[in-house]
This record gives structure tokens, C-alpha cells and sequence, in this order.
């Protein structure tokens, strides 16, 4: 058995900032008038210096506008790992991967058998749940081939060996599936078919899901305002009050937005930052005008609708992106932390996930011990700063021997180090604060401009959702099970006001 040990990292000692960020706060916000509806906005990659370089340099701007009329959340963090899934999870459920059960979109689960498996367990437990492009009928089309193949799905055998779509992979509710049962209509647009997962475990929590495949587009750079744009446009349909697909007119949605992908892909494949402080390369300057471009768009048809005043806009991110610093990237192919682990327990290691971040996942846990003494012993050259194990893991995560899908194993890099065989510039699912460090701002033209500088979870956008629309952050799982609080900094009226 691993011993227990106490570590004081950057990560518990944020988190330990943020439990008290309630009791800190010592603004005191006049209460507005609860929304009518909530557009959410996640710009994925944009870190908070982002968005402040922006709204300072560009007043005119969408941004700005925004800021001008809106709190903005100053040290704002996501969960780890810091992937797309367990950060959309977190703003729309409010959990933690301890509670959601989501810790990659690219994960394990020891009580799953693999997809295409009969109901056996013959092979034993254990299957690698992959929830990206690779499930669609067809990712070469942009619609993904119309539908999630499910022949290529993990398969349950608690459930009779029924494929495990992703929205039955969630383990709490999230907040489209409350605010549906509540009679409002909702919408979401993404970048995979896999994002049925915010569906939430009922999978049906959103009315109007549009998810183009952007595994379709390819990798070029050009090509990514033209595929943000096909969300902007479902968008646009939706403030008319049309559905995204034109099949008919069912009013302007209560809980609706999408992600914005471009700004991601110029960080990772364009030419980086220019310093330390996030001063933008090309790539990333013209990815940000973009979608600062795309958001007016959306802002100006809010607008012409009379629909301005009574719609709050959030503004967050699922994601930031490391390394911002330039000179401080480090490639290292990932086959050299895993022949480290071969040659260390051979055959043990049963999933890798490996980006800025390492997740292992092992066959049994008696070889945890001899692999953890391998990769510290090659810390240097794998380019690792801690490795988690037995008692001491992430914060936000289970125990191993609690939760069928905790890694046995997480790797925190050095910072700017990347496993990749390729030529990204950076990257995100780790533990740094550039990964984690995110935009935050919830605006609507009543609200006073303020900074908040205390620090806040992602996880609090979800429940600060549903105050908004006048219902019960208790509604959700994650509030009633983790304790997820609204944001601090703005105050909702309700009927007793």
C-alpha cells in the first residue's frame, strides 16, 4: 500500500483560496432582475490576460462592450486535468471529476468492457472510453455521418452490455436538463457529436444540440473561422427563435450558446505568445478579431430583437493553454514515458493519456509503486514535476479503489513541457496555471463594471446560471453534493426581494 503523505501544492492551496473566496469577497453588489435568458460563450484557450489585453487595446470592441457592463472574474480556474470534457462539465453541472466521473475525454474505466465485446467478463473488467471524433458513423462530414456509431461505444454489462453513450457516462445532471424541467428551452453548439454528454444522464437535457464534427475541417488554421462561424449561425437562427437546422420556429432559447474553437487551434499551431504576460502572436491576434467579430455579430442580433436587456451573457472558457511564456516549450515524445513504464512493469499499464499532463491507468494496482519509483527516477528526463499516486492525488479527483475511473497514475509536467511527437507550441489538460488560468465575465447592460480578484471555480458558473434564471442552484447534483456555490460579485433578486 502507498503511504500517505501531505503535499502543499499550487493547486490545493488554490483550492483551499477558493473555499473561502465567499467569506472574502467584500464587495457588495446592488441585486438586479433575474434574466430571462443566458447566452454561454466558452472561448476555449482564452486565459483572463487574454481577455484584459484585449478589452484595454481594443475599447471599441464586443469584449469591451461587455466588460464595460459586467463582472469580470479576475482569477478564475478550471478543475484538473484542465481537458475540454471535464471543463465543460464543470460549467454547465458544476462538478468536479470526483463527482461527474469525468477526468478525460480520453479515459478508462475499470468496470466497462471494450466496445464491440460481447456481455462478458471473461477478459476481465476494464475498457478505454474514447469520446471524440472516433465514435462518429462517419468524422470525415461535417455532420459526423448524422449520428454516434454505437458499435464503437464501451459497452455496460451492469446494463446488460448496452453501449455507454457519453451523456450516460455523466454521473450528475447538468444545468440544460434543470432548466428543461423547468419548461425552458435550451441549446448547445460544439466541436464533437461526443458532446451529447451535456445532455446529462437523462440525454435529454438539451432541445436543440448542434454539434458540426471538427475533426472534418482538418488542421489548417484558415479554415477554423469559417467552422466557428457555422455555430455563430445556429446562433443567429436561435435569437430569431428558429431551431438550428431551419426545421422550425420554437422560440428564442432560455439556455443556449457554444464554444468558440479558433482561438484554441492558433495557440497550439500558430506561433505562440510573445512574452510572459500573453502579448499575442499573429495567429492568436487575428483568432481573438475573429471572434470578437463573431460575438458582435451575435450582440447586434440580440439587439435588433429588443432581446439585450433582459439576455445575461457569460463569457468563460473550458480551457487556457500552456505554455504562454515563449522559450519555455519542451517536446518530449510520450514513447519515452511509456518505455519507461514498460521497461519498469512490463504489460501493467492498461491506458495512457498523455498531452501537457499523464494519465495512467494500470491493469493492477500492486505495480503503482514500481512504476511511480521509474518515472521519478527518469523525472529530468521526462520532464516531470510530481507524480500522483495512492493517497496523494489531485484535488477534485477519488481514490484509487473508490471510482472505477481515477487514474492509477497522474503525472504533473514541468512547466512548458509537452508530450508530442509533433510541432504544437502548446497545449492544455495540465495542471499549470496557464491551463487552468481562465476568462470569466458575466454582463448584461444593468450590471456596474467590477473586477473580482478573489479566487473562483469554473464549477461556480453553473449554479450562478440558474440564479440567474430564477431557479435553484440546489437543482444540481454537484451543489448538493459538492457544495458548488454561486459566484461571488452579483446577486440575483428573487420573488421575496
Amino acid at each position: 500500500m502507498m503511504p500517505t503523505t501531505f503535499r502543499i501544492t499550487p493547486t490545493l492551496a488554490l483550492a483551499c483560496a477558493m473555499l473561502a473566496s465567499a467569506a472574502a469577497y467584500a464587495g457588495q453588489p446592488t441585486p438586479i432582475a433575474p434574466a430571462e435568458r443566458v447566452l454561454l460563450i466558452s472561448i476555449d484557450g482564452m486565459h483572463d490576460q487574454d481577455l484584459a489585453r484585449y478589452v484595454a487595446s481594443h475599447p471599441g470592441s464586443a469584449l469591451a462592450s461587455l466588460a464595460r457592463h459586467g463582472v469580470t472574474y479576475r482569477n478564475a480556474l478550471t478543475p484538473v486535468p484542465s481537458d475540454s470534457f471535464p471543463g465543460m462539465v464543470a460549467l454547465v453541472s458544476g462538478a468536479s471529476p470526483a463527482t461527474s466521473g469525468v477526468y478525460y475525454d480520453d479515459s478508462f474505466d475499470r468496470k466497462l468492457l471494450p466496445a464491440g465485446e460481447f456481455c462478458t467478463t471473461a477478459r476481465g473488467p476494464g475498457a478505454e472510453v474514447v469520446y471524440d471524433d472516433s465514435i462518429d458513423r462517419d468524422p470525415s462530414r461535417i455532420d459526423g455521418g448524422g449520428a454516434i456509431e454505437a458499435t464503437r461505444l464501451p459497452r455496460d454489462p451492469a446494463r446488460h452490455c448496452a453501449p455507454v453513450y457519453p451523456h450516460d457516462y455523466m454521473r450528475t445532471n447538468t444545468v440544460f436538463e434543470v432548466v428543461r424541467a423547468a419548461g425552458g428551452r435550451t441549446a448547445w453548439a460544439d466541436k464533437h457529436l461526443a458532446y451529447d454528454f451535456v445532455h446529462g444522464p437523462s440525454g435529454q437535457g438539451v432541445d436543440d444540440l448542434y454539434t458540426p464534427e471538427i475533426a472534418a475541417v482538418g488542421e489548417k488554421l484558415a479554415a477554423f473561422p469559417a467552422y466557428d462561424n457555422l455555430k455563430v449561425d445556429a446562433l443567429l437562427k436561435q435569437i430569431e427563435g428558429r431551431d438550428s437546422r431551419d426545421s422550425g420556429s420554437p422560440g428564442v432559447p432560455r439556455l443556449f450558446g457554444m464554444n468558440f474553437q479558433q482561438l484554441s487551434v492558433a495557440q497550439k499551431s500558430g506561433d505562440g505568445y510573445r512574452d510572459a504576460h500573453a502579448m499575442p502572436g499573429d495567429a492568436i491576434g487575428h483568432a481573438l478579431d475573429q471572434i470578437d467579430g463573431s460575438l458582435q455579430r451575435l450582440l447586434s442580433a440580440l439587439a435588433a430583437r429588443h432581446l439585450e436587456n433582459s439576455t445575461l451573457v457569460v463569457i468563460a472558457a473550458k480551457h487556457g493553454q500552456s505554455p504562454i511564456t515563449p522559450g519555455q516549450l519542451r517536446r518530449i515524445d510520450g514513447k519515452r514515458v511509456l518505455d519507461v513504464i514498460a521497461q519498469s512493469a512490463p504489460n501493467a499499464l492498461a491506458k495512457a493519456t498523455l498531452d501537457d499532463v499523464g494519465l495512467l491507468w494500470l491493469k493492477a494496482p500492486r505495480a503503482t509503486q514500481t512504476i511511480v519509483k521509474a518515472l521519478r527516477a527518469n523525472a529530468k528526463a521526462l520532464g516531470i514535476e510530481h507524480v500522483y499516486a495512492g493517497n496523494d492525488m489531485p484535488e477534485g479527483w477519488r481514490r484509487v479503489g473508490r471510482d472505477s475511473r481515477v487514474p492509477d497514475i497522474a503525472i504533473e509536467t514541468t512547466y512548458g513541457v509537452i508530450y508530442t511527437h509533433g510541432t504544437k507550441v502548446a497545449e492544455h489538460g495540465g495542471f499549470h496555471a496557464d491551463d487552468r488560468h481562465v476568462a470569466l465575465l458575466i454582463s448584461r447592460p444593468d450590471i456596474a463594471a467590477q473586477e473580482v480578484d478573489v479566487p473562483v471555480s469554473t464549477r461556480q458558473v453553473a449554479p450562478t446560471l440558474l440564479q440567474a434564471l430564477a431557479l435553484k442552484p440546489g437543482a444540481l447534483d454537484a451543489v448538493r453534493r459538492e457544495g458548488t456555490a454561486p459566484l461571488p460579485g452579483i446577486v440575483f433578486r428573487t420573488s421575496a426581494d
